[in-house]
């Protein structure tokens, strides 16, 4: 490892961990007005919003040569590195997986039976699930699952325990003897070989995580399903194929994925008090200067959300949680040195991405302005054409992941409701957005599952 190792350099990232307890102030918000009634007062309204307007499109076209970049690189090597044989290194570290569970009985049984079918060697892996105080038939699924084989080992928190997933997962890591912890969700099927394809990445000892490719088990729920199944072929095949490709920055994903366990521990384990603990831990992991590596061959299947108000939820929570993982680390991201400049540059866009659908937003705004005759550009289809960018970036992401994936291409007709789902993200951004700096509470929230009722309570 580079400078001799992590222990002394935690503080790039825990340093940052602290600042949860700030980001989001309500003097955010109130700075931010002022600059905007006090630019008003000294441009005038058309100035102001035709600079903004610029600023706009600047922003806008980098996201699209991003997008662009990533989209070329999956193209010209993805379908490659998909064909690729499994290759061990021959070593076989000790591995413990967890799995954290809150009402869950829906999806408990055939989790039970893809942990105890992964091909490891049994003496050399453990296997942890962790009932986070479920008000269902979870516990007693768990409980009976652990009685009839010993593989398994089954812990209980309470009620209110507080931390969400990550709470749970800090409860379960004293007991893990792993030297590699592999997560996966309660819905998640992995296929048998995904452990072994994961814990390879280890013999490199400059590698502290390592996170595999998910796809989408229900894909024909619903066409909001359908469209979900084609933005995960986006997200890792071409987007997380491409940071690491061009960048070496791949995301540990929260799921699917290993992490070392000494490094996990000196890093303090999972943030409790982040919504979405993967992204957080990928930042301090990066800036304590260790590695994370990608693996598009390591497959499992997870559910896909299919109502709108699912979607919403489970998209919102992502939202707060990228935003506040961008309060809490853009300084320590620059102030950095074991990033390069352009990775800085990418981590900076990384963090951004849910705030670009605020971006869109404010962008909607400058519209309704124009529309409204209270400003008019200087070049309005020069606007209009640059705004175009910001929406078909992703749908190059989309359409490379279908080419990669090899998937039919009717599949393609989906797409048509990328559209009312991109208005639909830019509202729950911009919701996620307004809280945040408002400094309002983010609980975790479950993704409900199909097999649900009706949408649970918080929770793992």
């Amino acid at each position: 490892m580079k400078d001799g190792g992590p222990a002394g350099l935690v503080a790039d990232a825990g340093e940052a961990w602290g600042a949860g307890a700030r980001s989001g102030a309500p003097w955010t918000f109130a700075l931010l007005v002022a600059g905007a009634l006090v630019g008003t007062a000294l441009l005038g309204l058309p100035l102001l919003v035709n600079a903004l307007g610029v600023a706009l499109q600047v922003t806008f076209f980098a996201f699209f040569a991003r997008h662009l970049a990533f989209s070329v690189a999956a193209l010209d090597s993805a379908p490659a590195d998909l064909a690729a044989p499994l290759i061990e290194t021959g070593s076989q570290p000790s591995v413990t997986v967890l799995v954290a569970c809150k009402n869950e009985e829906a999806v408990a049984a055939v989790l039970i039976t893809s942990l105890l079918g992964l091909d490891y060697p049994q003496e050399r892996l453990q296997l942890v699930v962790v009932d986070d105080g479920s008000s269902d038939g979870t516990a007693a699924l768990l409980d009976a699952a652990a009685a009839a084989d010993p593989r398994l080992a089954c812990l209980h928190r309470p009620p209110g325990a507080g931390g969400g997933k990550s709470g749970a997962l800090n409860a379960a890591l004293p007991l893990a003897t792993g030297e590699i912890i592999v997560v996966f969700d309660a819905d998640h099927r992995p296929r048998t070989d995904v452990v072994r394809r994961l814990v390879r990445h280890f013999a490199d000892p400059a590698v502290a995580a390592a996170q595999g490719r998910c796809e989408i088990s229900n894909p024909h729920l619903s066409p909001l399903a359908r469209l979900v199944a084609i933005d995960y072929l986006a997200g890792y095949l071409v987007n997380e194929y491409g940071r690491q490709a061009l960048f070496g920055l791949p995301a540990y994903g929260g799921a699917n994925c290993a992490v070392r366990a000494s490094t996990l521990r000196e890093l303090g384990g999972w943030n409790p008090r982040s919504v979405t603990e993967d992204t957080d831990l990928t930042l301090r992991v990066h800036l304590a200067g260790w590695r994370v590596r990608y693996d598009v061959t390591a497959v499992d299947a997870e559910e896909a959300v299919g109502t709108v108000s699912r979607y919403w939820r489970q998209r919102h929570r992502w939202a707060r949680g990228h935003q506040q993982a961008w309060r809490d680390y853009r300084r320590a991201v620059w102030q950095s040195r074991h990033l390069s400049r352009s990775q800085k540059v990418e981590t900076t866009m990384f963090l951004l991405t849910f705030h670009l659908p605020v971006l869109a937003g404010l962008g909607l705004v400058v519209l309704a302005l124009w529309l409204a005759g209270l400003v008019v550009p200087p070049d309005p289809l020069r606007l209009f054409l640059l705004w175009t960018l910001l929406f078909l970036g992703p749908l190059l992401e989309l359409g490379a992941g279908l080419l990669v994936s090899r998937t039919d291409r009717r599949e393609a007709f989906a797409l048509a409701w990328f559209l009312p789902l991109f208005f639909i993200s830019i509202s729950l951004c911009c919701a996620a957005w307004v809280e945040g700096v408002a400094g309002l509470r983010s609980p975790w929230a479950k993704t409900a599952r199909a097999g649900d009722a009706v949408p649970r309570g918080t929770g793992s």
